[in-house]
């Protein structure tokens, strides 16, 4: 099949977080798999820089990338406006089989839907966590929704949910439940067969064994709970002096508000803050960590909670991530989203180690065994093919 797939940000850009990761598994999964795939983008790289290569194949995906006209705007409000890629989507769209569409609320879906209908080739929906209209920029939103968003979701052939929250979410907006598939993200398990030796990381950070490491990795935004994290860590520390809480990933603007708030709780010497990690760094971190912590006010799924297990790391997560059921008591342990159980929480985990071993060994004996991109791409590719083939219910 000629699969277009169209999303603001994709590879290089992981400073988006987890949807262009996602997108580039499931790309290359679907490129090996003998599909022609296409992928049409912005140049947007982070909230200064762009992607030189306007036109690249990589694994077996070709990538046209079209100039966004303010990055900082991109990165700071996710609104992306590319007139470029606009022109492509008019002259192009109607010679591709199938067109996937990343994220809800862009521009480009609303064209996408447009040509699409005109064209009468059929196109599916991966909202990736977007549908949510109760955090920031509500009115926006809102009017998104009223100006086309509910038309697109209403005319796609199939929409996909990465976990049952997500699928409460596509019916609140009057979609049929039998449209919706769930299909989670998953992993590139060839990453973790070779794993790097235990200390590397903490070595570099000026942690030694006898520490325990509790580990956050992820974009610093408010959405993602650290402040949260912070608060319950703070209660803990006084248990465990030897506990350090590591916050890695790209500021998001929410890092300033994060140094502000360790200095209030005196726990400068406690808590280290890496920056972005990529790559054997970031396998270092899990590796290195005793325990990892997705403590998000909102997460329908949280691809870092099967990264960190696939590296046999437990977790603990709190009770407003989409996948909590999957992780209870099977890959570690759920709080509810307030600082005095999720310490409780923590303090259980660094506490016990045959729990940590237990959890460790199992999570990531649940993501070898169901999460690769493999058994997901074969998913995907039974729902491209219903639509392509006008059969739009399982």
């Amino acid at each position: 099949m000629k699969i277009l797939q169209v999303i603001p940000y994709f590879y290089p850009a992981w400073s988006y977080g987890g949807p262009p990761r996602n997108a580039y598994g499931l790309c290359r999964e679907l490129a090996k798999r003998g599909h022609e795939v296409t992928v049409f983008t912005t140049d947007a790289l982070d909230g200064r820089n762009r992607v030189k290569e306007k036109v690249e194949t990589t694994v077996g995906i070709e990538i046209r990338r079209f100039r966004n006209l303010n990055n900082y705007v991109a990165f700071r409000h996710r609104i992306f406006l590319s007139p470029g890629m606009i022109g492509a989507i008019r002259k192009n769209l109607k010679n591709y089989d199938v067109v996937h569409l990343n994220e809800f609320r862009t521009l480009q879906n609303l064209l996408a839907h447009r040509y699409a209908r005109q064209n009468d080739v059929p196109y599916i929906v991966q909202a990736r966590g977007s549908l949510v209209n109760v955090l920031a920029k509500q009115r926006l939103k809102s009017l998104f929704d009223v100006m086309g968003g509910r038309a697109l979701l209403r005319d796609a052939s199939r929409l996909i949910a990465l976990a049952p929250l997500e699928v409460v979410q596509y019916m609140s907006y009057g979609v049929d439940e039998g449209k919706i598939d769930i299909i989670p993200n998953g992993i590139d398990l060839a990453e973790y067969h070779n794993l790097p030796s235990k200390g590397s990381f903490r070595e570099k950070h000026g942690l030694d064994a006898k520490h325990k490491v509790i580990l956050f990795l992820g974009r610093l935004h408010k959405i993602k709970g650290i402040d949260l994290l912070i608060n319950a860590f703070s209660g803990l520390a006084g248990d465990f002096s030897d506990a350090r809480l590591v916050i890695a990933g790209p500021d998001d603007g929410y890092l300033p508000s994060l140094h502000y708030l360790v200095g209030e709780l005196k726990l400068e010497e406690k808590v280290i803050f890496t920056g972005p990690v990529y790559d054997e760094q970031k396998l270092a971190a899990y590796v290195d960590a005793d325990v990892y912590a997705l403590t998000s006010s909102y997460e329908v799924f949280g691809i870092s909670i099967f990264e960190a297990l696939a590296c046999g790391t437990p977790v603990v997560v709190t009770d407003r991530c989409g996948i909590a059921d999957i992780i209870r008591d099977k890959a570690g342990l759920v709080a509810p989203y307030e600082a005095a159980p999720l310490k409780e929480a923590l303090r259980q985990m660094l506490g016990d180690e045959k729990i940590r071993q237990k959890y460790g060994k199992d999570g990531q004996a649940l993501v070898r065994g169901k999460y690769g991109w493999g058994a997901i791409a074969e998913e995907m590719e039974g729902v491209y093919k219903r639509c392509v083939g006008g059969q739009n219910s399982p």
